[in-house]
């Protein structure tokens, strides 16, 4: 029997023996993460939810998908990487008439349970698995689960049934690390932070030491010099990324020994940072999502974010299941051409940015997507 044709047969079937959860899962509908259909326990890298959001879109062609999210760690609030996952599903949900049920596991050791809990039963039609800490436990799920497909953020898993999605962060990063580097080394006052070019200091915030946020850090050093090969740029990680008061503290360090500018690549530990630019008359950049809209109360500190699409990769693989192009063993990679990163300004000061420098960053950006300007994706 197809998968549409048993689902659209039994309704939406909730995921039952979650360990960790407090209960099965409430049908709803509401947003699938922001409203009281979910119940949740709080772990100590985030928490874990499971909520079923019914279709809004009864009848249509798409009405009978449903789709498994298993979020990163840090989990759902964070403002940035999972809540970006998670605009594009309730984006599919509006356009596409899915539904959708969560999980938010509090450790890496919970990513094979949950990735299997979805895959068994033939009860969803595609598995999400969002984040490249999840990996490992795909490489083992998606074998012993041939007919069930998954897309996987952030990493790849070379199996038939697994479609995989790559973005170029190196690439947003060192846009926003060429705006940093330019402001730096300038004289520059807006919203609640101001420069001081006679040090060209900025900072660099990431969560988990790994392969990954090194892209981030790299491509941010790389702008950095590419506007000015004075600027010194100020690392540090905070092994999570729930940790607020961690990325706090690391950047008030950073702003402490001169530094104008942090970017964090550190989920919700990011908010620390923000908190730490305020405290200190700084400026902060967000990531991922544009955290000057995701985190209005620090407006007045964020210059830009380095926005990266997780919600179009979300969005685009499930479509592609609704229009049975799913493409198993593929690789999609998005940078800045195809628009899957970019350097969005702030929505309360970018405005005071002068052209000229935004008019260098666009510069930068044509170079790269030109191929005269070669990033670096790891450091050295």
């Amino acid at each position: 029997m197809d998968r549409r044709t048993f689902i659209k047969g039994t309704g939406i079937v909730g995921i039952t023996g979650l360990a960790g959860c407090t209960g099965g899962p409430q049908d709803g509908s509401g947003d699938g993460g922001d409203g009281g259909s979910e119940e949740t326990t709080s772990g100590d890298e985030g928490s874990m939810n499971e909520s079923t959001t019914e279709s809004s879109g009864e009848g249509s062609a798409s009405a009978d998908i449903n789709v498994g999210m298993v979020y990163a760690l840090g989990g759902l609030g964070d403002k940035s990487f999972n809540d970006a996952a998670q605009t594009g599903v309730k984006q599919a949900k509006e356009e596409l008439g899915i539904t959708y049920n969560e999980a938010q596991p509090s450790s890496a050791e919970e990513f094979p349970q949950f990735q299997r809990q979805f895959a068994q039963g033939d009860e969803y039609d595609l598995v999400c698995c969002i984040g490249f800490a999840q990996q490992s436990a795909l490489k083992n799920t998606a074998p012993n689960f041939p007919d069930q497909k998954f897309m996987l953020v952030d990493s790849t898993v070379e199996q038939d049934n697994v479609a995989n999605y790559l973005f170029k962060e190196e690439q947003g990063s060192f846009q926003v690390g060429h705006l940093a580097g330019l402001l730096t080394s300038q004289e520059f006052a807006a919203g609640g932070g101001e420069t001081s070019p006679d040090q060209k200091t900025i900072g660099f915030v990431g969560g988990v030491d790994a392969p990954l946020i090194r892209k981030f850090q790299a491509g941010y050093e790389a702008g950095a010099a590419h506007a000015d090969e004075e600027v010194e740029v100020l690392t540090a990680y905070t092994g999570s990324f729930s940790d607020p008061q961690a990325g706090k503290e690391a950047a008030l360090s950073m702003y402490d020994q001169g530094a104008d500018i942090v970017y964090h690549a550190a989920g919700a530990s990011g908010v620390g940072v923000f908190q730490a630019a305020q405290e200190k008359g700084g400026f902060a950049i967000g990531v991922d999502s544009d955290q000057s809209k995701a985190e209005p109360d620090y407006a007045d500190i964020i210059l830009a974010s380095m926005v990266k699409r997780v919600d179009t990769a979300v969005f685009e693989s499930i479509q592609n299941v609704a229009n049975d192009e799913f493409e198993g063993g593929s690789t999609v990679t998005l940078g800045l051409e195809q628009e899957g990163v970019a350097c969005v300004y702030g929505a309360e000061i970018g405005s005071d940015i002068p052209s000229g420098v935004k008019s260098e960053v666009d510069a930068s950006a044509e170079a790269i997507i030109g191929g005269d300007i070669s990033v670096p994706t790891s450091t050295q």
